[in-house]
Formats: structure tokens, C-alpha cells, sequence
């Protein structure tokens, strides 16, 4: 009994003392600054492991065994900028139709076989790359590669599904048509780069080019471009590398290699004119919507990393100039942001924000005064805190197994090293402020951009005019010259 007594009165104390730390008062908060940012602590990716099977199909493993998960994703090197002229849209509408029916499955088998073993397996189409994405537990996982495997290499592109999907697509670019957002990106585009060029278009096509799509232009796009020795296989999660490499040369060691055609080259964009103002029509828009900008740089730029720190700084975060202006400050849009469009060749960069109609021109004034403004000396104290915002920041991407093989993708198309993930922090803490301001002098220049807006021409571009900014003309939704009489 004494020994049973003296152990509950040490648990006694121990809970006064407790009660008594938790209920001492915490030290003052100072409100008047916000808290200081610590030094970003070094990323140790782990290691991973690269091989090329017999068939020419690239192999990338990363262990991670805290969970019992796995992610896997099928990374074909080729994505819309190999779309046919006159049939923009199929690399995407192909991608689409993958999980629609493979193998022994229609596309509701495949649905049914998805819930049953409560997994994630998506397709997907960009400019650079195709994707077949799977997410799944150690415990069923031979069943979700094996499902995985039947709709890369063994898709039925039945007519049925064909035509399904295909007017789906007519459906959402008719939609598109009223939307000012969608309309302000084709038109940006098309402005910027042309038609006759593959970025002057849109990955998800035009009402004309999908109609000229056909089923049998999907099979073909999918059986010259998904091959082995076109793709890689990013494996991680909870195995070892010999398990992945068995379970892929059991799965796709058979999968025939091919020659791959000659990829036509992106046409270099019109050169830079003066800036000008193009008004796209919305009749009774209650918003503007701007799209700013001109070509950018391609992946493969050595000035990636001053890139990312400048534009981070200038629209590609919260607190970053165009938001705090436009939308802190101004309270014109409910945010503002640029983009540099990195693709194998170069693509756009953008700065582009909804605005609220009766703004147009004075967001137009703070748009044009920032993009001046990245081209000059950037303080010391935003600069470090810049760089530290995307370092502390970094490791996020890297959460979980899903991040990792998005972010090994990522890398893929552009023959980048897998040691670049590492060299993040690193590469973005060298970066100096005389680098800020020659790539913003390089990259940005407000006297030969295109400044794009879309909302109601009536009331918005006797303001515009009245700017004297840049000379302003009249384009139709599709970015093209129209004949209305200005």
C-alpha cells in the first residue's frame, strides 16, 4: 500500500507541475514585424537508382519504405508539340481515351477495377511529355501495375469512347467561348507566337482541329510515340530496386521498341514589335482580363535559377509585387501573377490578372509600372528574402511518394539530370541581385510586349486609348485581325 501511495503522489506532482508550466504565461508577442525566416535546412533527396532495359525503356527507382505506398508514373517523352498541323488537340484527346477501355476491360471495368483496389491511375497530356500516373499500396500493387501496364501498351480506343470523348472536347471549346480567362490565353498565344507556330495554339486543340481528328489519328499518334524507347518508368515507394526492375521487365519487357520519327522543330517566334494593346470584344464583361507579355526562355536556359528568384519576387507568390499592388493594395483583382512558361523550346512568359471592369486602365497603369520596376536594382533585404521564400519552401515538394515522381518526371523531357533536384537550394542561393537585374533587363521588356485584354470593348478602350501607353487594335477570340471598325 506505502509503495502504491507513494507513486501516486510523484504522478500528483508531476501533474501540479505541469498544470503549473502550461499555465505560465508565454513572453510577448512583438506584432509590430512579422517573424524572422530561419536558414533553410540542406535537402537529402534519397538515392536513386537508374536503368535502361533491353528494350530501350528507362528505369528510375527511389526507395522510400516509411510507408507501405507506391507511386508510379509512365513518362512518354513526346506530348502536343507533336500534334499534326490541322489536328491540335490529339496528343491530349489520346492520352484521354488510354484508361477507356485496355485490354480485356471497357472503360467501366476499368472504373469498377480502380475503386475496387482503391487506387489512383490518371493519364495525361502536356506540351513536353504524356503521363500514365499510378498511386497505390504495397499490398495491391501487381494488381494496379498490372491494370497500369494494360492501358499503356494494350488501349482499345473503342469507337464508342472515341466518339464520347471526342464530343466532349467540341463541348468544352464551345464552352471555352465564354469564358474570358480561356479566351485571354488563346489569344495571348496566338498573338505571341502565331499560327504557324505549335505554341501559338492550345494543347486542348480548336473547335476545327479536333473535328479533324479521327480514331484512327489517335492510334497512330499512340503507336509511333508510346514505345520503350521513347518512355520512362519512375518507380517510388515501398520496394527495393531489384523488385521494381523484376515487376517492370515482367510488365513491359516485352513492349516493342520502334525508330522514332524525326520531331518537327517548334518555328522560332515573330520577332518582338513595339508594344501594343490588343482589345479582345466581351460584350457586358464585368471583368478585364489581362495577359501581358511576350516569348520567355526555354527549360534548358542557364538563367533558370535567376529566373525563378526575379519572377518569384515580381508575380509568383503571395506577398510578390504585381499581388501586393493589384490586389493588396489596389483591391482590383483577387490576385496577379507572372509566369515564365518554360517548355523544350522557349515559351511565353505572362503576367495576367481578372480585373474588375471599371479598373481596367489603372490596373493597366500598375501592371506596366511593376514590369518597369523588376528592371531595376532589387534591395538586398527583398532579394534574401526571396531566395529564402523559395528554399523554405522546397522541401514541401518532397512530401510525399506522389511528389517525388512528379518531380523526377518533371525532368524528363528535357534530358535533365536527376541530380538537379538537389541542387535547388543551392543553385538559388547564389543567385545575386546583378543577376536579378540583367535577366529582368533580358527577359522583360515593357516597350515590346503584347498586352492583351479581353472584356467590353465599349467600356474599356476609350480608357485604354486615353493611356497613350501603346497603340491599341482590335483582335477577334482567336487573337486575329478583325474588321471592326475601331
Amino acid at each position: 500500500m506505502r509503495n502504491r501511495n507513494t507513486r501516486l503522489t510523484f504522478a500528483l506532482v508531476a501533474l501540479a507541475a505541469i498544470a503549473t508550466a502550461c499555465n505560465k504565461p508565454a513572453p510577448p508577442l512583438d506584432r509590430s514585424k512579422p517573424p524572422e525566416l530561419g536558414a533553410a535546412s540542406a535537402l537529402n533527396l534519397p538515392g536513386m537508382v537508374e536503368k535502361t532495359l533491353p528494350n530501350g525503356l528507362k528505369l528510375v527507382v527511389v526507395e522510400q519504405h516509411e510507408m507501405p505506398l507506391v507511386d508510379i508514373a509512365l513518362v512518354i517523352r513526346t506530348g502536343s508539340e507533336a500534334d499534326p498541323v490541322g489536328k491540335g488537340g490529339l496528343a491530349t484527346l489520346t492520352a484521354n481515351l488510354l484508361d477507356e477501355g485496355a485490354g480485356n476491360r471497357d472503360a467501366l471495368a476499368i472504373a469498377d477495377q480502380v475503386g475496387f483496389l482503391a487506387i489512383g491511375l490518371g493519364t495525361t497530356a502536356s506540351w513536353d511529355q504524356s503521363t500514365i500516373s499510378l498511386h497505390t499500396t504495397k499490398a495491391t500493387l501487381d494488381s494496379a501495375l498490372a491494370l497500369m501496364a494494360d492501358v499503356a501498351l494494350r488501349p482499345a480506343f473503342a469507337e464508342k469512347e472515341f466518339t464520347r470523348l471526342h464530343n466532349d472536347r467540341l463541348t468544352s471549346l464551345l464552352q471555352e467561348q465564354d469564358r474570358g480567362p480561356a479566351i485571354a490565353d488563346r489569344a495571348f498565344a496566338s498573338i505571341v507566337f502565331g499560327d504557324d507556330n505549335t505554341y501559338g495554339h492550345s494543347t486542348s486543340g480548336s473547335r476545327e482541329t479536333i473535328e479533324n481528328v479521327v480514331r484512327d489519328d489517335v492510334q497512330n499518334f499512340w503507336r509511333t510515340w508510346y514505345v520503350p524507347n521513347n518512355a520512362t518508368l519512375v518507380v517510388v515507394g515501398d520496394l527495393t530496386a531489384a523488385e521494381a526492375e523484376a515487376r517492370a521487365t515482367a510488365l513491359f519487357g516485352n513492349w516493342a521498341q520502334s525508330t522514332l520519327p524525326t520531331l518537327a522543330a517548334v518555328l522560332a517566334a515573330p520577332p518582338a514589335q513595339d508594344s501594343k494593346i490588343f482589345i479582345v470584344d466581351k460584350p457586358n464583361a464585368p471583368q478585364s482580363s489581362f495577359r501581358l507579355g511576350g516569348v520567355g526562355v526555354a527549360r534548358s536556359t542557364d538563367d533558370y535559377y535567376a529566373i525563378q528568384v526575379m519572377n518569384t519576387a515580381l508575380g509568383g507568390s503571395f506577398t510578390s509585387r504585381l499581388n501586393q499592388n493589384l490586389r493588396e493594395t489596389k483591391g482590383y483583382t483577387y490576385g496577379a501573377t507572372s509566369r515564365f512558361s518554360m517548355r523544350r523550346e522557349a515559351g511565353p512568359f505572362i503576367a495576367s490578372a481578372e480585373v474588375v471592369a471599371e479598373k481596367t486602365d489603372s490596373a493597366m497603369l500598375e501592371f506596366m509600372k511593376e514590369l518597369n520596376n523588376i528592371r531595376q536594382p532589387m534591395t538586398a533585404e527583398e532579394l534574401a528574402k526571396t531566395k529564402k521564400y523559395l528554399q523554405l519552401g522546397y522541401p514541401e515538394r518532397f512530401e510525399s511518394t506522389s511528389d517525388i515522381a512528379l518531380a523526377i518526371s518533371g525532368l524528363i523531357p528535357y534530358s535533365l539530370p536527376l541530380t538537379t533536384l538537389n541542387d535547388f537550394q543551392g543553385k538559388i542561393g547564389s543567385v545575386t541581385g546583378a543577376d536579378i537585374e540583367r535577366t529582368a533587363k533580358t527577359y522583360i521588356d515593357p516597350a515590346r510586349m503584347s498586352l492583351v485584354v479581353v472584356g467590353d470593348r465599349k467600356t474599356i478602350e476609350p480608357a485604354l486609348r486615353a493611356l497613350k501607353i501603346a497603340p491599341v487594335e482590335v483582335r477577334d477570340m482567336k487573337g486575329r485581325p478583325t474588321t471592326i471598325v475601331p
